[in-house]
């Protein structure tokens, strides 16, 4: 049993290492259907649910520690990317359809809450707060929403339950979709013109990134740990609300920080997002390793419920789709954009037309940008829906 501080954020290192090892040296199946940062949650949450370590107060100070410093400075890291400059070119239409996306993501979390609630924990708002951050944004979106919130370790499985199986099966979706793109188009009336032209321009355009060296990952390091200091010595002085606590004022901070760094020198150097991944990594092992098992005992009506929000947003892009002549392309990469983040979107442009995979970059950089800000707007909705 683990019960130094040390011991304890040693052992997490080595399981984060060994399964991101094993995912990028190995040519196993699962890592298909399973992201590896959902493999770590549940092993380090099982480790957690047999007792590997207990919640000694060396431990207790070291995961606040920790989290405290690395949330803001992964938010910092992973925002270097999302250049809004870059996110322009995308164009006024295609803008559009990813905020229509995350719009009927909102209404899809606001009409499920509205049927679920009475049947959920009263602090049900949290998890799925933290899961709306996950369906703008990316992972790292859903734990700054985590912080800012104050979600309760153990709940967190529910969003992550949800964003593994009902994310898996959304994906296959509009992947098995891409077939019928000419069918879609011509019932929606859409003009795809200017699809590869907006690909091609990006392609072309797209400024380069800067090779990982020694140099940039110590001044991305020094920088992002610099952010985290400010973000929480300024979060700890602004005035509080029963919303606004000063951990989430912490997170606007770091997040608006990583806005404005990706438009400067820092945006361009290599590592950043290499960096931030590594940071999001532990700080997943830190929540599931305060998680157990035992205390998911409504995994299935998460579950449905997460299936009824990607119903409301399916009927509701279809909708529009109809009404302003969106393209299969535009809907799903949105989508995904959303729901998936960076890890997936291109992937499913790439299925069109590997011309077009810096629109779903670009997308996802956006939903990084939006995620946060997003999450915490549907779970104050929620929240007021639930009271």
């Amino acid at each position: 049993m683990i019960t130094s501080g040390l011991a304890y954020v040693a052992t997490l290192a080595l399981i984060a290492s060994v399964i991101v090892y094993t995912e990028k040296r190995g040519a196993y199946r699962l890592f298909d259907y399973l992201p590896s940062i959902v493999i770590l949650y549940f092993v380090v949450m099982l480790l957690s649910t047999l007792g590997l370590w207990h919640k000694t107060p060396d431990i207790t100070a070291t995961y606040k520690a920790l989290k405290n410093t690395l949330l803001p400075a992964m938010i910092f890291l992973m925002l270097l990317s999302a250049d809004m400059r870059q996110i322009i070119k995308l164009g006024p239409k295609m803008l559009m359809t990813f905020l229509l996306a995350s719009l009927s993501i909102a209404i899809g979390f606001a009409g499920m809450f509205f049927l679920f609630h009475g049947h959920l924990s009263p602090d049900a708002w949290k998890p799925f707060a933290a899961l709306a951050g996950s369906w703008m944004g990316g992972t790292g979106n859903m734990v700054a929403i985590q912080g800012a919130l104050h979600v309760p370790d153990s709940a967190m499985g529910y969003a992550l339950f949800i964003d593994s199986i009902d994310y898996a099966v959304w994906v296959m979706v509009l992947l098995a979709l891409v077939p019928f793109a000419r069918r879609f188009n011509h019932w929606s009336g859409a003009d795809t013109s200017l699809i590869d032209e907006v690909g091609a321009k990006l392609a072309l355009n797209d400024a380069n990134r800067g090779n990982i060296d020694f140099k940039s990952l110590f001044i991305l390091l020094a920088a992002s740990f610099a952010v985290s200091a400010f973000s929480n010595y300024l979060g700890g002085l602004l005035p509080t609300t029963d919303f606004l606590s000063h951990t989430t004022w912490t997170v606007i901070l770091a997040t608006l920080a990583g806005i404005l760094g990706a438009m400067t020198p820092l945006g361009k150097m290599g590592g950043s997002a290499q960096l931030g991944t590594a940071m999001l990594y532990f700080i997943v092992a830190l929540i599931a390793s305060r998680a157990n098992f035992s205390e998911l005992t409504e995994a299935p009506l998460y579950i449905l419920a997460g299936f009824v929000i990607l119903t409301v947003h399916l009927l509701i892009m279809v909708l529009f789709a109809k009404l302003f002549r969106l393209d299969l392309f535009s809907l799903g990469v949105a989508s995904l954009a959303n729901i998936g983040g960076v890890a997936s979107a291109p992937i499913l442009a790439s299925a069109y037309s590997r011309a077009l995979i810096p629109i779903g970059v670009l997308m996802a950089m956006l939903g990084y940008i939006v995620g946060t800000f997003g999450g915490l707007g549907v779970g104050k909705i929620l929240e007021i829906i639930g009271g």
